[in-house]
């Protein structure tokens, strides 16, 4: 379901307008799409952050001059050091309209004893309803053995959900951590000078044995 927000249209323009509204609890945005004109909302920030936390393809209701609008946060730009939403981009859907998204690989459960599991693709491009989307793709590789690789091909994509990605390509790989060539050279020159101070020791002790005799 749409998370509802309520939007001011913007009448006022630049950085100086921009940071007024930061400071005053506000996200500049842009909604655009379906070859309509740019239009230019403020969105409260509180609720805006709580829609899209945690959602990857955050889907929102927006109200506006009387009007409601659906769409998509299509690009989220942020503060680096504070993380705070600075600037959204909104894209606009209709229902029942299909849209492309990325949608992100979730692992779950354990592989065999002694494997690691890998993930090569993060994130994957779907083609589902705007108001049905996937919030993640869920890969199991629970039991599974070394050497398997969960392919494309081998995902379950939601009802609805489809993608044109080559089902060959691999998603998670499963494997047994073995140890590098430096690791176990490293290995080997701790127990080589382990050995050696071990005879140093053992040599001392039988020269102080020898000067108690004398």
């Amino acid at each position: 379901m749409p998370e509802s927000i309520t939007a001011t249209r913007r009448t006022e323009f630049g950085k100086g307008a921009a940071r007024r509204l930061r400071r005053a609890n506000q996200i500049p945005a842009v909604l655009y799409g379906h070859g309509t004109d740019p239009v230019h909302l403020s969105l409260p920030w509180h609720e805006t952050f709580l829609a899209l936390k945690g959602s990857a393809n955050a889907l929102l209701e927006l109200s506006f001059d009387d009007a409601s609008e659906l769409a998509l946060a299509k690009d989220v730009q942020r503060d680096p050091v504070k993380g705070r939403i600075e600037h959204l981009d909104l894209l606009l859907v209709r229902r029942g309209e299909r849209v492309t998204v990325e949608v992100p690989i979730h692992v779950v459960g354990e592989s065999a004893p002694g494997t690691i599991h890998t993930v090569d693709m993060q994130t994957l491009t779907v083609h589902a309803e705007a108001t049905h989307l996937p919030e993640q793709i869920t890969v199991d590789v629970e039991g599974l053995e070394d050497g398997t690789v969960v392919r494309v091909s081998d995902l379950v994509l939601p009802s609805g959900t489809d993608t044109d990605v080559d089902g060959e390509v691999p998603v998670v790989a499963i494997s047994t951590p073995r140890a590098s060539a430096d690791d176990i050279a490293a290995d080997e020159a701790a127990a080589e000078a382990g050995a050696e101070a071990g005879a140093t020791a053992e040599g001392e002790d039988e020269g102080a044995e020898a000067s108690d005799e004398d």
